[in-house]
């Protein structure tokens, strides 16, 4: 029978990939601040909506479409929306995921499948998405990217 004896440093060189992998997966999956307008919970798998009558709702009907950047533990990342609005309300959405990491395309992916269940048919103005198929982080760039819509698409 062998045994092998591990160095120290093989150890402590194990133990640091390990707790560096774990707090970027962690990163990815934290609850951001509430949103204003959810009486103050946090979480949820659901797109939360602001109080009604918040804003103008005064859009042009189209399709409009941005990038959205957001921060993550490993960087910076993007996300492309494409929205199409009917009377001043999201008739229909699509995400373009543009992950520079496995972790952040995990996430990117389940955002992008859950989003258009939360969100079509919302006034533009009453969007407040926070977390979406256990992603939390990618809502910061999907809401970047809708205030630059709601800009193209006010008149």
């Amino acid at each position: 029978m062998t045994h092998t004896v591990k160095m120290p440093y093989q150890r402590w060189a194990l133990t640091g990939i390990a707790a560096l992998s774990l707090l970027g997966s962690a990163g990815c999956a934290a609850s951001p601040t509430p949103a204003p307008g959810n009486g103050g919970a946090a979480g949820g798998d659901a797109a939360d909506t602001a109080v009604p009558g918040g804003g103008s709702g005064d859009y042009a009907n189209g399709t409009y479409s941005a990038t959205g950047s957001y921060q993550t533990p490993g960087g910076e990342e993007s996300i492309g929306v494409t929205v199409t609005l009917e009377s001043g309300a999201v008739a229909d959405v699509q995400t373009e995921p543009m992950p520079s990491n496995g972790t952040t395309e995990l996430y990117q992916g389940k955002f992008s499948s859950g989003i258009k269940e939360q969100i079509v048919g919302t006034p533009l103005d009453e969007l407040s998405v926070d977390k979406v198929s256990g992603s939390s982080l990618t809502s910061g760039g999907f809401s970047n990217a809708i205030e630059q819509i709601k800009s193209e698409a006010a008149q």
